[in-house]
């Protein structure tokens, strides 16, 4: 039997909260100033940084209270959605309508061109279809059914967010941000058949922030949409905004910070904006710690930004924005220009303490948010990052020059892997002679995760390791003309572009410098994907814009070159269809979650979606969750190793209402926590090997094995 229960009135009712509560914000949360670079993807980001922060702190303000039930976020959510609204209704009466000469929401579309709405249309279509496939698909990643969505049901049947004895020890030692927008949903719906959705939202405030970046660096309109329309088409992005994976909520916070912080480099920030800068800092560290990767360089580059302006004179702002520009073309000047006079007045010790408080103030609030977190981490590991164990088997453990150069082409291989073996095994093999040629063995436990072995093929459209070599070799080429020629591609903001620049570039060096190789590293490299897209943007635009003919010594104008323009512009045209080629084939043959073949989402039952990963475990799974059904058991014991899957044992092993089975496990690597005694059990269900199971049922218990499922009931059940 499969848990599954139709939403209730009341259920879809909260299911709308947080939409509703978001746009609310937006409307609320809109700059009041006339000059601000796409105010309305601004007003959205704002909104939902916002709301992520309320979300994980009611999450972590009921868990404390031993709260985490319907009513008490059924109340949480109407009384946020009731001052949201209510917020957004003083703005209206108070500032009803847009400033004016600022374009309508539908000026955009009027007054594009036909490549425009081209390049529109596939990124709404692509979203739309990922909608379609995250509602009809069943969770089925990998790693959810470990870890994600079992932590969710131990606290729902914890009622608070206490750690409990397990085997595996990412069910609560990896951060768990994205988890919390999860369990709303898991509260409001009773089961999981919304949890794509996190995801996909994900996914599209990663186009719009990726777009309005864009803007900021002075992209006119048709560099945003190029931008959307790479990043919308890159098969990483598609197939995770239809999963539940978290890789694409990380990427989203980083992506708020970033735009937040270019703000900071046009007009000097007030109280709220160094909130907003905090409440994502924390929400990307609650989600995934990897993120502050780039988000330290960002805050770097934003508190840069500030002591400039306090330099050239700036005056203070607290609505915060960009430059001049709207939400069609964005553009504008670089920081600080024209504000200053002749020069400026110069930096005072005051500015210089104003940006300090200022970055205290965005870690405090950051802490406020991931705080809670680390403190029950440190309570129960003595370390705020968690067990050796956890520590020791992501980061790298070795930091001299050739190890981190080796791990850095590495993770470019993978990264860039393309479907031509020749061209993959030949890059490869240089890799890996280079890597001995330097005194470093390629596959150093100490630069590679866990037991595995460089290379892998990752050009096939999986959610957890394909390539983006389209997307990364037009990022990698923007980001070379940004550092080299900033004013080439941005005439306007050479000097933001090139800064920008060299933050991703940094985040990139240290991505390969602090995290070892794995095959599934491409994901973890998404975060800073998002940020190096609108370089590529930048790039392709200026392909396609037209140029006046460079000038001869004398100053006349030379004849152009023969078929230069064209020729650059047909190869942009081509980047941009094969970019669509992939997005497209990545949704209809994607795995595990396809439009078309074996395993659509059209033609495959709920429970085989669930097992695509590993079809064989289906059956067994229910064999087993039958038999100890059958027996009348409530307390059931959990054997399993660290990469189990957990999550069908929750939805298997409900009675007929859909009460939830009490799960306890047989194992703990938790030291302060000690697993239950098997003896206090009326059944074990067991999965990974015989043995270890076999170890732990009592004597006179009968067990049975099926593969890669067992389990073991005591005499007379």
């Amino acid at each position: 039997m499969v848990f599954t229960s139709a939403m209730s009135a009341a259920g879809f009712l909260l299911v709308a909260a947080p939409p509703v509560a978001v746009a609310a914000l937006t409307v609320a949360l809109r700059p009041r100033l006339t000059d601000v670079v796409a105010p309305l993807r601004l007003a959205v980001v704002r909104a939902a940084l916002v709301t992520g922060a309320y979300a994980v702190l009611t999450v972590e303000l009921l868990g404390a209270l031993r709260l985490l039930t319907l009513p008490a976020f059924a109340v949480a959510w109407l009384l946020f959605v009731a001052g949201t609204v209510a917020a957004a209704g003083w703005r209206l009466r108070h500032d009803p309508a847009p400033a004016a000469g600022r374009p309508g929401p539908t000026a955009p579309w009027r007054t594009a061109g036909r490549g425009e709405r081209l390049l529109a249309g596939t990124v709404g279509a692509l979203v739309g279809v990922e909608l379609l496939i995250a509602l009809l698909a069943e969770p089925n990643n990998f790693d959810s059914q470990t870890y994600h969505l079992p932590k969710v049901e131990h606290w729902v049947a914890q009622g608070d967010l206490d750690f409990w004895p397990t085997a595996i020890h990412r069910q609560v030692t990896i951060p768990p941000g994205a988890e919390y927008l999860l369990l709303h949903l898991r509260l409001f719906t009773g089961g999981d058949a919304l949890h794509n959705l996190v995801q996909w939202g994900a996914g599209v405030l990663c186009l719009l922030a990726a777009a309005r970046i864009t803007a900021q660096l002075g992209g006119r309109r048709r560099a945003q949409w190029i931008t959307a329309f790479v990043l919308g088409t890159t098969p990483m992005v598609a197939l995770q905004a239809t999963s539940t994976q978290t890789d694409l909520v990380c990427a989203a916070w980083v992506a708020c910070v970033a735009t937040l912080a270019l703000d900071g480099l046009r007009r000097r920030a007030g109280l709220g904006a160094l909130l907003l800068l905090g409440a994502g800092t924390g929400l990307t560290a609650v989600t995934k710690t990897s993120g502050l990767v780039a988000v330290g360089p960002l805050l770097v580059l934003w508190g840069i930004g500030q002591l400039r302006l306090a330099h050239l004179g700036a005056p203070s702002r607290v609505d915060g924005g960009d430059g001049a520009g709207n939400d069609d073309d964005g553009g504008g000047g670089d920081a600080g220009a024209g504000r200053g006079g002749d020069g400026g007045r110069g930096l005072r010790a005051g500015d210089v303490g104003r940006t300090v408080a200022g970055s205290v103030l965005v870690l405090l609030a950051a802490l406020v948010v991931v705080g809670p977190f680390l403190a029950r981490v440190q309570a129960e590991f003595g370390h705020p990052l968690g067990p050796p164990r956890l520590r020791e088997s992501i980061p790298m453990e070795r930091h001299d020059p050739p190890s981190v150069l080796v791990n850095a082409l590495r993770i470019g291989h993978t990264a860039l892997d393309t479907p031509l073996a020749p061209l993959r095994d030949g890059t490869a093999a240089a890799i890996m002679a280079g890597a001995r040629l330097i005194g470093v063995d390629p596959q150093d436990r100490a630069i590679t995760f866990g037991r595995e072995t460089f290379p892998v093929p990752s050009w096939y459209p999986d959610e957890d390791r394909v390539a983006f070599p389209l997307a990364g070799a037009l990022a990698l080429v923007g980001a070379v003309v940004a550092l080299r020629r900033p004013a080439r591609i941005s005439p306007a903001s050479a000097g933001a572009l090139r800064g920008y620049a060299v933050v991703v570039v940094t985040a990139v060096a240290l991505h390969t410098a602090m995290i070892k190789w794995q095959p599934w590293g491409n994901r973890l490299l998404l975060y800073a994907l998002v940020l190096a897209v609108p370089l590529a943007g930048l790039w392709l635009d200026d392909l396609f814009r037209r140029r006046l003919p460079p000038r001869g010594r004398d100053g006349v104008p030379a004849a152009p070159l023969p078929g230069r323009r064209p020729v650059a512009v047909g190869l942009a045209v081509t980047v941009l269809a094969t970019c669509a080629l992939s997005g497209v084939l990545a949704l209809s043959y994607g795995f595990p979650r396809r439009l078309v073949g074996a395993g659509s989402v059209f033609t495959t039952s709920e429970w085989d979606t669930r097992f695509l990963r590993r079809p064989g475990w289906a059956e067994e799974f229910r064999w087993a969750a039958d038999a100890v059904r059958a027996s009348g058991a409530r307390r059931i014991g959990l054997v399993q190793q660290n990469d189990n899957w957990e999550y069908p044992w929750w939805l298997l092993l409900r009675d007929a209402d859909g009460r939830a089975p009490e799960l306890v496990a047989l194992q703990s690597v938790l030291p302060d926590r000690p697993p239950a005694d098997p003896a206090s059990t009326d059944a074990i269900v067991c999965t990974g090997t015989r043995r270890p199971c076999a170890g732990l049922v009592p004597v006179g218990w009968t067990l049975t094995w099926r593969g890669y499922v067992g389990y073991a009931l005591p005499p007379g059940r």
